[in-house]
Protein backbone atom coordinates (compact mmCIF):
# COMPACT_ATOMS: atom_id res chain seq x y z
CA UNK A 1 0.00 0.00 0.00
CA UNK A 2 1.02 3.27 -0.68
CA UNK A 3 0.43 6.59 1.16
CA UNK A 4 0.56 9.90 -0.63
CA UNK A 5 3.45 12.02 0.40
CA UNK A 6 0.88 14.77 2.09
CA UNK A 7 0.23 12.00 4.67
CA UNK A 8 4.17 12.31 5.70
CA UNK A 9 4.01 15.82 5.52
CA UNK A 10 0.80 15.81 7.24
CA UNK A 11 2.01 13.99 10.43
CA UNK A 12 5.52 15.71 10.71
CA UNK A 13 3.32 19.23 10.63
CA UNK A 14 0.61 18.12 13.19
CA UNK A 15 4.42 16.86 15.33
CA UNK A 16 5.44 20.13 14.65
CA UNK A 17 1.95 22.02 16.19
CA UNK A 18 2.38 19.99 18.88
CA UNK A 19 5.12 21.77 20.75
CA UNK A 20 3.63 25.46 20.29
CA UNK A 21 2.98 26.99 23.36
CA UNK A 22 -0.34 27.47 24.52
CA UNK A 23 -2.30 30.18 22.29
CA UNK A 24 0.29 30.30 19.09
CA UNK A 25 0.27 29.72 15.62
CA UNK A 26 2.60 28.89 13.03
CA UNK A 27 1.98 29.88 9.56
CA UNK A 28 1.68 27.63 6.59
CA UNK A 29 4.69 29.41 4.92
CA UNK A 30 6.77 28.20 8.28
CA UNK A 31 5.54 24.62 8.32
CA UNK A 32 6.41 24.16 4.56
CA UNK A 33 10.10 26.19 5.24
CA UNK A 34 10.76 24.03 8.05
CA UNK A 35 10.35 20.59 6.44
CA UNK A 36 11.79 21.95 3.14
CA UNK A 37 8.23 21.38 0.97
CA UNK A 38 5.66 22.95 -1.09
CA UNK A 39 3.61 25.52 0.87
CA UNK A 40 1.16 25.42 -1.54
CA UNK A 41 0.98 21.37 -1.52
CA UNK A 42 0.79 21.35 1.95
CA UNK A 43 -2.07 24.18 2.39
CA UNK A 44 -3.91 21.89 1.36
CA UNK A 45 -3.47 18.84 3.01
CA UNK A 46 -3.64 21.56 6.31
CA UNK A 47 -7.07 22.59 5.16
CA UNK A 48 -7.90 18.54 5.16
CA UNK A 49 -6.72 18.18 8.86
CA UNK A 50 -8.62 21.73 9.85
CA UNK A 51 -11.63 20.05 7.71
CA UNK A 52 -11.18 17.29 9.78
CA UNK A 53 -11.40 19.10 13.08
CA UNK A 54 -7.67 18.15 13.74
CA UNK A 55 -6.37 21.34 13.31
CA UNK A 56 -7.51 25.00 13.88
CA UNK A 57 -7.31 27.65 11.70
CA UNK A 58 -6.22 31.54 13.13
CA UNK A 59 -7.01 34.06 10.16
CA UNK A 60 -5.15 37.10 9.55
CA UNK A 61 -1.56 38.44 8.88
CA UNK A 62 -1.04 37.00 12.38
CA UNK A 63 -2.27 34.06 11.62
CA UNK A 64 -1.47 30.26 11.23
CA UNK A 65 -2.35 27.05 12.60
CA UNK A 66 -2.58 25.17 15.71
CA UNK A 67 -3.63 22.08 17.43
CA UNK A 68 -7.39 21.82 17.86
CA UNK A 69 -7.55 18.69 20.28
CA UNK A 70 -4.63 17.66 22.57
CA UNK A 71 -2.08 15.73 20.75
CA UNK A 72 -2.80 12.05 23.18
CA UNK A 73 -6.58 12.66 21.21
CA UNK A 74 -5.14 13.27 17.47
CA UNK A 75 -3.75 9.68 16.11
CA UNK A 76 -2.16 8.84 12.85
CA UNK A 77 -5.59 7.14 11.47
CA UNK A 78 -7.34 10.72 12.35
CA UNK A 79 -4.69 12.40 10.16
CA UNK A 80 -4.15 9.66 7.27
CA UNK A 81 -8.39 9.36 7.05
CA UNK A 82 -8.16 13.47 6.90
CA UNK A 83 -5.91 13.36 3.90
CA UNK A 84 -6.31 10.39 1.94
CA UNK A 85 -10.10 10.27 2.71
CA UNK A 86 -12.18 7.33 3.88
CA UNK A 87 -12.65 5.10 1.15
CA UNK A 88 -10.67 1.66 1.67
CA UNK A 89 -6.77 1.44 0.15
CA UNK A 90 -8.41 -1.47 -1.92
CA UNK A 91 -11.19 -1.10 -4.43
CA UNK A 92 -13.11 -4.66 -5.80
CA UNK A 93 -14.04 -4.11 -9.39
CA UNK A 94 -15.29 -7.71 -9.35
CA UNK A 95 -13.47 -8.25 -12.62
CA UNK A 96 -13.89 -11.74 -11.70
CA UNK A 97 -17.15 -11.62 -13.47
CA UNK A 98 -15.74 -10.19 -16.89
CA UNK A 99 -13.97 -11.32 -19.96
CA UNK A 100 -15.59 -13.50 -22.52
CA UNK A 101 -16.29 -16.73 -20.97
CA UNK A 102 -17.73 -15.69 -17.19
CA UNK A 103 -19.04 -18.24 -14.69
CA UNK A 104 -22.85 -18.38 -13.69
CA UNK A 105 -24.00 -16.07 -10.62
CA UNK A 106 -24.17 -18.54 -8.25
CA UNK A 107 -20.43 -18.36 -7.91
CA UNK A 108 -20.95 -14.29 -7.00
CA UNK A 109 -23.69 -14.56 -4.46
CA UNK A 110 -20.56 -13.47 -1.39
CA UNK A 111 -18.05 -11.17 -1.97
CA UNK A 112 -14.74 -11.61 -3.77
CA UNK A 113 -12.49 -13.68 -1.32
CA UNK A 114 -9.96 -11.49 -2.84
CA UNK A 115 -11.78 -8.31 -1.36
CA UNK A 116 -12.10 -9.91 1.37
CA UNK A 117 -8.56 -11.01 2.33
CA UNK A 118 -7.47 -7.17 1.35
CA UNK A 119 -10.27 -5.76 3.23
CA UNK A 120 -9.16 -7.47 6.60
CA UNK A 121 -5.73 -6.63 5.89
CA UNK A 122 -6.87 -2.60 5.95
CA UNK A 123 -8.80 -3.59 9.31
CA UNK A 124 -5.70 -4.48 10.73
CA UNK A 125 -3.84 -1.29 9.42
CA UNK A 126 -6.26 1.09 10.68
CA UNK A 127 -6.71 -0.46 14.33
CA UNK A 128 -2.54 0.11 14.47
CA UNK A 129 -2.60 3.53 12.98
CA UNK A 130 -5.45 4.54 15.40
CA UNK A 131 -3.68 2.86 18.78
CA UNK A 132 -1.08 5.49 17.73
CA UNK A 133 -0.95 9.46 18.62
CA UNK A 134 0.89 12.11 18.24
CA UNK A 135 1.47 12.87 21.61
CA UNK A 136 3.04 8.84 21.64
CA UNK A 137 5.01 9.65 17.99
CA UNK A 138 6.48 13.19 20.05
CA UNK A 139 7.46 10.81 23.21
CA UNK A 140 8.96 8.09 21.29
CA UNK A 141 10.97 11.01 19.33
CA UNK A 142 12.66 12.18 23.09
CA UNK A 143 13.65 9.00 24.17
CA UNK A 144 16.26 8.51 20.85
CA UNK A 145 16.96 12.41 21.23
CA UNK A 146 19.89 13.20 22.51
CA UNK A 147 18.50 17.01 22.47
CA UNK A 148 19.46 18.10 18.42
CA UNK A 149 16.45 17.79 17.19
CA UNK A 150 14.33 19.78 20.31
CA UNK A 151 16.81 22.09 19.67
CA UNK A 152 16.08 22.66 16.21
CA UNK A 153 12.40 22.34 16.66
CA UNK A 154 12.74 25.25 19.59
CA UNK A 155 15.10 27.46 17.94
CA UNK A 156 13.19 27.64 14.90
CA UNK A 157 9.87 28.52 16.98
CA UNK A 158 11.30 30.91 18.86
CA UNK A 159 11.17 32.44 15.55
CA UNK A 160 8.92 31.44 13.53
CA UNK A 161 5.75 31.09 16.46
CA UNK A 162 3.06 33.28 16.56
CA UNK A 163 1.24 34.27 19.52
CA UNK A 164 -2.54 34.89 19.43
CA UNK A 165 -5.18 35.07 21.77
CA UNK A 166 -7.08 31.75 21.99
Amino acid sequence: MKLGEGVEQAIHSVSMLAGLSEGSVLSAAALAEFHGISTSYLLKHLQALSGAGILDTVPGPKGGYRLAKAPKDITLLDIVLAVEGPAPAFRCNEIRQRGPNPAPDRFFAEPCNIASAMLRAERVYRAELAKTSIADIGAELSEIDDGTIAARRCAFLDLHERRTAR
